[in-house]
């Protein structure tokens, strides 16, 4: 079936969706970091807009967290992020063409992929309320309206909470300085092989079994769960960070992964086809050339209440698909493995809740415990 692009205010505001995530990494690449703005978002939203073309269907695109926060703390400079992309970009490439990625995930329990879910609906939650506590009562006010208005075809939540924070700035005096100075393009960039080896040493290996996980693993099994006729498999979700990661660092891109999180966000909030991405990388594209220089302050400046706001409303969607995506009969193995997995991706991380899930799951089946169902 061929899918038809539709842009509207919904799919305006499920372009929306993923921004929680997006704008504080974004932020810190640019200040703590760095990077050029120009670049940094005129990748993002090529990415979004190829993968939009490609799929017709939301397809989140976000940074790899690990490597994000590793590099934002630590102070890197703009070519180790650039080199450290390019080379996760090879390791997903081999991934796909090999064929590891397609037997690992068949390998992989749903309650497993459900309990990542679940536990990084948990996290983002937590991060969530703590944005949200900047300001309580404008976080409170957002969340209200995104329970008013998430199912509303002619105002979404999003596209009012957006421009309402942008409002609010105005307001405040805090677009006095964001302006258009001159159009803007990206740079060429250069990398080394010691850079490259330095980034995977530093953060890249770390982000590889998060990325398996969530990126791959849990975006495949949401997009069979949203789209039941839609037939993306993890090997091409992982072909497709591979090329991202490949070309786009050289024009000054950060490395970018999916999501389960972002698509969450994204169907949250009204996406349902690749007119989403479009519109979304359309945006970020515009703002990359005509306020690359300003972007910075725009994105910094944004009220944090009401993206947590949005934050936590998806954290909590996404808490919820790990338990609603459940069609067969559930048995005492597929609960304790999902809420092991949830618990220890939340205490420790993604891969170590990956891993304790697998092991729960094997071995009680192997014991053969746990096997009636709990319906």
């Amino acid at each position: 079936m061929k899918r038809r692009f539709h842009f509207n205010l919904r799919e305006l505001a499920g372009s929306m969706g993923d921004f929680g995530t997006l704008f504080p990494l974004v932020v810190g690449y640019i200040a703590i970091c760095g990077m050029d703005p120009v670049g940094l978002l005129i990748t993002i939203g090529i990415a979004n807009i190829a993968t939009g073309i490609i799929y017709r269907l939301p397809m989140p695109i976000e940074p790899m967290k690990v490597i994000a926060i590793t590099a934002i703390a630590q102070r890197w400079e703009p070519s180790l992020i650039y080199a450290t992309g390019i080379a996760t970009g090879m390791v997903w490439l081999v991934l796909s063409l090999s064929g590891i990625m397609d037997k690992l995930a068949s390998v992989v329990p749903k309650s497993v992929v459900r309990g990542i879910q679940t536990g990084l609906g948990l996290l983002l939650a937590f991060e969530a309320l703590k944005m949200m506590g900047v300001n309580w009562i404008l976080g409170a006010a957002a969340f209200v309206i995104i329970i008013l208005l998430k199912d509303n075809k002619y105002f979404p939540a999003a596209l009012v909470l957006i421009l309402g924070g942008i409002g609010i700035m105005v307001i405040q005096g805090d677009m006095a300085d964001i302006a258009y100075r001159g159009l803007s393009l990206p740079q060429f960039q250069t990398v080394t092989l010691n850079e490259m080896w330095e980034g995977m040493v530093l953060a890249g290996f770390a982000q590889i079994p998060l990325t398996a996980t969530n990126a791959v693993i849990a975006t495949a099994a949401l997009l069979k769960t949203y789209w039941p006729d839609s037939h993306v498999t993890e090997k091409q979700l992982s072909a497709n960070m591979g090329i991202m990661n490949l070309v786009l660092p050289f024009m000054g891109g950060m490395p970018l992964c999916h999501g389960a999180g972002g698509l969450v966000g994204q169907y949250t909030f009204g996406a349902r086809t690749g007119g989403t991405n479009i519109i979304e990388g359309s945006i970020e594209i515009s703002l990359g050339i005509f306020l690359g220089s300003s972007i910075a302050l725009l994105f910094g400046r944004f009220p944090m209440a009401i993206i947590g706001a949005m934050m936590f409303f998806v954290g909590y969607q996404m808490i919820f698909s790990g338990y609603k995506t459940f069609k067969e009969e559930i048995t005492i193995t597929d609960a304790i493995s999902l809420v092991a997995t949830a618990i220890a991706a939340v205490l420790i991380n993604m891969a170590v809740g990956f891993l304790v899930g697998l092991a729960f799951y094997y071995f009680m089946k192997k014991m053969k415990w746990g096997q009636s169902s709990l319906h």
